[in-house]
């Protein structure tokens, strides 16, 4: 099965939910739909589904017609943030319902539901009612309720965001195995840049109903089209800095200048905006190029093994990110390294103009 979405719009009360977007899913493909909130996400999944017609456009399978088809009538599977499981049913009960209202023989939905149990690991959880489940627990049942139908699309409009981290890392890496063997599309939305990565397969970025771009979940990271996809993949998001490209060197906004480096000398002289990610600024020098700039401690913000050390002077201000706990009090002198192999390079429009070397650019 192939699901195409062509030239397909969406408006609400005036308001464009979704902007002539163009894309195509696969049959055994995992896509990755990230975007911030209110970027469109569940309004193109609920487009994919059936659950909202189109304004404009149309939405294919296999290369026919369905954008007038009901719900009903497609075979999909949705899996929301929230735990939607039937408060009265056992667990068991609650993934076998799909496949009693399709009407499915005995045997068979005996042996669906123990296996997609097995599959997520819920197989002693079977006689309890969701009430008497873990958060995690409800989710996995709600999740399994959905794969057991064995849906051609299977869509989940940010699953895990509600779940603690140690249960969202492991759901994480059990949705990649689960469709490594299966023939369906799954289409998983998230606003989170490292769970994209960490998902893996085709991400799509998505900005105010629009796509913006499409591919390979490492080509999209290490070559975003434009400041908006470099933005939306970097968390936190890239730092940007305004500067020119001289002859011999390149000058960051009038202040800070370096030699014009073998990387950067296929550049046109001109004014270019320039983007680092904030785990590739250290603290020492990492390289024979970094530029050194004098900084000021604005804000540390520690979370678990990482340190967001917000910095500024009259010139930037920049968000590092760093390993393990650094403490800083606010208004400390800093000094900061900037890996100029690693920059970013964009037009004044914010067109991408020159990636890092793929070595470089991790």
């Amino acid at each position: 099965m192939s699901l195409t979405l062509e030239n397909v719009s969406h408006v609400v009360d005036g308001v464009p939910y979704i902007a002539d977007a163009n894309i195509t899913f696969e049959a055994g493909s995992f896509n990755v739909l990230l975007g911030r909130t209110l970027a469109g996400k569940t309004s193109l999944m609920r487009l994919m589904a059936g659950l909202d017609k189109p304004t404009e456009g149309r939405v294919l399978v296999d290369g026919r017609d369905v954008t007038r088809e009901s719900v009903q009538r497609r075979n999909i599977s949705m899996i929301y943030q929230q735990f939607i499981n039937y408060p009265n049913l056992t667990v068991w009960e609650n993934i076998a319902s799909p496949l009693r209202l399709a009407k499915m023989p005995e045997s068979e939905i005996t042996r669906r539901v123990q296996e997609t149990a097995a599959m997520l690991q819920i197989e002693p959880l079977l006689k309890r009612y969701p009430l008497e489940l873990s958060g995690g627990q409800q989710q996995r049942t709600a999740m399994a309720r959905a794969l057991v139908k064995d849906a051609s699309l299977i869509l989940f409009d940010e699953p895990l965001v509600n779940l603690d981290y140690k249960l969202r890392e492991e759901l994480r890496a059990e949705l990649r195995e689960l469709f490594r063997a299966r023939n369906c599309i799954a289409v998983y939305a998230t606003t989170e840049a490292n769970e994209a990565l960490a998902l893996g397969g085709v991400t799509t970025l998505l900005h105010e109903g629009r796509i913006i771009q499409s591919g390979p979940v490492m080509s999209v990271y290490r070559e975003p089209v434009n400041v908006t996809a470099a933005e939306l993949f970097s968390e936190p998001p890239i730092n940007l800095i305004p500067g020119r490209v001289t002859d011999t060197d390149v000058t960051f906004d009038n202040y800070a200048h370096h030699p014009l480096t073998r990387e950067l000398q296929s550049l046109s002289p001109a004014d270019y905006q320039f983007g680092i990610r904030p785990s590739h600024i250290s603290l020492v020098p990492q390289n024979e190029d970094d530029l050194e700039l004098a900084m000021t401690v604005e804000l540390g913000e520690i979370s678990g093994s990482e340190t967001f050390m917000h910095v500024n002077n009259e010139h930037f201000h920049m968000v590092l990110q760093l390993m393990g706990v650094h403490e800083y009090h606010t208004d400390t002198p800093i000094k900061i390294y900037l890996p100029i192999s690693k920059l970013f390079v964009f037009d004044v429009d914010g067109a991408l103009v020159h990636a890092p070397s793929q070595r470089a650019g991790e």
